[in-house]
């Protein structure tokens, strides 16, 4: 029986983790000049940099536009991984038990 169970919980594992990488989130910052995109794994997937978009050759200020939007942007990837957890959660729960995480 419990064996049952683990091995379904490796599967949802798997098909969980194939279900964040499908999902993207972005997120700009100056107007354009970085934006970055990273999936629900909280991956980055890409950096773009439009140097037309920067005020100059300022490399502490490209560092902080960077720090700031890959935060903001795992921020997103977070928050779409928890939606999908409560999801995959409630799927798991007996009917009538999907709240008691405060699930949807």
């Amino acid at each position: 029986m419990f064996g049952d169970l683990m091995g379904n919980m490796e599967a949802k594992k798997e098909e969980m983790f194939q279900k964040l990488s499908a999902i993207e989130v972005s997120d700009s910052i100056g107007d354009g000049a970085v934006t970055i995109k990273a999936n629900a794994n909280r991956q980055i997937l890409n950096i773009s940099i439009d140097k037309s978009k920067l005020s100059s050759d300022d490399m502490e200020e490209l560092e902080d536009l960077l720090l700031t939007v890959v935060n903001r942007t795992l921020e997103k990837a977070a928050e779409k991984e928890a939606e999908e957890s409560q999801k995959m959660m409630n799927d798991l729960l007996p009917p009538g038990l999907g709240n008691l995480f405060g699930g949807m």
